[in-house]
């Protein structure tokens, strides 16, 4: 069986500045990851603002094309699904979650219109009727009934009311993905657990992989089976969700989840971490190396070596440089794993 999603050597670039004087940032740089299709997953990709989520997020959404590397949809490029025709195609496999769900929708349109759209235009439904019973079954899925929903517009909906439909949208055409990019950052933090919870329950239901991409690492550790941690455009991290949150093997993991409130303690203060800058997406070594603890001088002139620890958890630092690399031709067998194990990233 193919992989739902294979991503080999992913990079891309953005010039910033003048045309004379400006410069390049890789906000993705030669990642790979791959989920197979052996059985519904739950990949969070996480990290703070800046750190490539969103950037990687568009491109396996077609919103924005590599300057390098590959996507693979069930064994099939991207670049297949390139062509007008066949983006249909695209979309009945894979489906997005934006971050706000007020701008998912039209206040002129009414909230059941872009349901209905989605089946016919995805030829998901040939008929009223058809097309009815998919919308009923999909809202029904995420605790919603047609009649409360039908003849209505967005501004008579709560936030998470209209997330849920984002939700019940996306899953009318039955995807094998979809890529969730910050779903719950709009909304009260008293329902977002409401919607990941959501995202346990249909990847089941619906047989469907998710790739949960998050800065909230709270909600990470509950909803995901897997965790990829990016540093500027670097996967610095990877492997199963609860080692990876209770044993983190890189420092900025370790940075992020002390950031995290726990019970018994009082959050005083934000995560230390600073506004992005241009200077750590140019270093040729670590680009954490600046901010780490246990930074040696190698670490500011050569990229470190992405490391395999155990149970498949990999972290992208030379403090482990006990542990012996996997060699480059070592073949992948768990779930949910990065493809290429010896390359820097």
């Amino acid at each position: 069986m193919p992989d739902i999603l294979k991503i080999k050597q992913l990079t891309r670039q953005f010039k910033i500045g003048g045309m004379l004087l400006g410069s390049k940032i890789t906000a993705v740089d030669q990642i790979d990851l791959a989920i197979t299709g052996e059985k519904p997953q739950i990949l969070s990709i996480v990290g703070e603002s800046g750190c490539g989520k969103t950037t990687l997020a568009k491109m396996i959404l077609q919103l924005l094309e590599p300057s390098s590397g590959a996507i693979e949809i069930d064994g099939v490029p991207l670049s297949y699904y390139a062509k007008s025709k066949r983006r249909k195609a695209f979309y009945k496999k894979v489906q997005p979650i934006f971050q706000n769900p007020f701008t998912s929708f039209s206040s002129r349109r009414t909230v059941e219109s872009y349901l209905y759209e989605t089946a016919y235009n995805l030829d998901i439904a040939k008929s009223k009727q058809e097309a009815k019973q998919l919308i009923k079954e999909a809202l029904q899925s995420v605790g919603l009934e047609y009649e409360q929903i039908t003849g209505k517009y967005p501004n008579q909906f709560s936030g998470g009311e209209l997330q849920r439909l984002s939700i019940a949208r996306a899953l009318i055409p039955k995807p094998r993905l979809i890529v969730a990019d910050e779903p719950v950052a709009m909304i009260d933090a008293s329902l977002r657990m409401n919607i990941v919870n959501l995202f346990k329950k249909l990847k089941d239901e619906y047989n469907v992989s998710f790739i949960y991409i998050t800065h909230d690492l709270s909600t990470a550790y509950y909803v995901s089976d897997y965790i990829a941690t990016l540093y500027r455009g670097n996967l610095i991290e990877y492997g199963k969700a609860r080692e990876i949150l209770s044993q983190p093997a890189h420092p900025y993991t370790e940075l992020l989840l002390n950031s995290i409130p726990r019970v018994g303690q009082k959050w005083d203060e934000e995560a230390k971490l600073p506004e992005m800058e241009t200077k750590e997406y140019a270093m040729n070594g670590c680009k954490f190396a600046g901010r780490c603890a246990y930074v040696k001088e190698v670490c500011r002139s050569s990229k470190p070596p992405l490391m395999e620890l155990e149970n498949g958890h990999q972290v992208l630092c030379i403090k482990f440089n006990d542990y012996k690399p996997v060699a480059q031709n070592e073949p992948i067998t768990h779930a949910v794993s990065p493809i290429s194990k010896n390359k820097s990233m």
